[in-house]
């Protein structure tokens, strides 16, 4: 029979004490896979950013209000939109058939003109025009060379608001609620998306996060390393327009998985060989 103590006797104070150490590091280095942002780096470097404007993209619905000095010209250019009780009606971007306007189902109040497959959209008032690729800035200048009256237009200092309706990107994989979120405002990073899901489960890999993002009607993938400061400088830090964000899961995953299978297996085993015994015994 083994004896423990006389193990511990010979192994003296100085092996226990190395045989704890073990353990203390063995448990460090089992919390660091769940640490982001790992090691010094310099904070005032990457204090300074620049948030990147949204781009606009084939399949996105824009709302655009556009105001002016003298009202009532402006008028022709934001369309009617009924309110939920069907009285009243409020001034939103379009909703005629025939304007290329897609209402969105979250509100009755809010529609969005959808940037078409050839990347234009059609306002009533105008003919239809290229937005795909352009920032919103470039979108009011569009249509200011459209709109102002300095530039032959109908309207006294138009100024415009417009928003993207549809922002959203989708988390999957070892985060505790994956699923497709909107994006708030205009801009999401990476660690505020994680936010959003609930973070990383345990067995979420944080060094080999996977970003497929579509540019230019191309798919790009790139794998980020959450525990390196570097992430903060990568242009994928910044989730954008449908991008896909995919946590792969880590080795302890894949043997616990095992280990449950082992142990279903081995209870199967169990359950068969005692319906076998008994069979055997009724059986005599």
């Amino acid at each position: 029979m083994y004896n423990f103590n006389a193990t511990l006797k010979k192994l003296g104070v100085t092996g226990i004490s190395f045989f704890f150490l073990l353990v203390l590091c063995s448990s460090c280095a089992n919390t660091r896979h769940l640490t982001y942002v790992q090691g010094s780096f310099d904070t005032a470097a990457l204090s300074v950013y620049k948030v990147p404007e949204t781009i606009i993209q084939k399949g996105d619905i824009l709302n655009i209000i556009i105001y002016s000095d003298n009202p009532l010209a402006t008028a022709l250019y934001n369309q009617t939109i009924l309110g939920a009780g069907g009285g009243g009606s409020s001034i939103q971007g379009s909703s005629s058939p025939n304007s290329g306007a897609t209402s969105t189902p979250s509100s009755p109040t809010t529609s969005g003109y959808l940037v078409d497959d050839n990347g234009n959209i059609q306002m009533q008032g105008l003919k239809s025009f290229h937005v795909d690729g352009l920032t919103k800035q470039q979108l009011m200048d569009t249509l200011n060379r459209q709109l102002d009256e300095k530039n032959g237009g109908p309207l006294m200092n138009p100024y415009y608001t417009i928003r993207f309706v549809n922002l959203h990107f989708t988390l999957l994989g070892e985060v505790t609620h994956p699923g497709n979120f909107n994006i708030p405002g205009e801009h999401v990073n990476l660690f505020e998306g994680l936010g959003m899901a609930g973070d990383m489960t345990f067995y979420g890999r944080r060094d080999n996060v996977l970003i497929i993002r579509v540019n230019n009607g191309k798919r790009e993938f790139q794998r980020l390393d959450l525990t390196k400061p570097d992430v903060f400088k990568s242009p994928y830090y910044f989730l954008q327009q449908g991008d896909v964000v995919y946590i792969e899961a880590n080795h302890k995953k894949i043997a616990a998985n095992d280990q449950v299978t082992a142990r279903n297996v081995s209870l199967a085993a169990t359950i068969i060989s005692t319906i076998a015994i008994i069979y055997s015994i009724f059986r005599k």
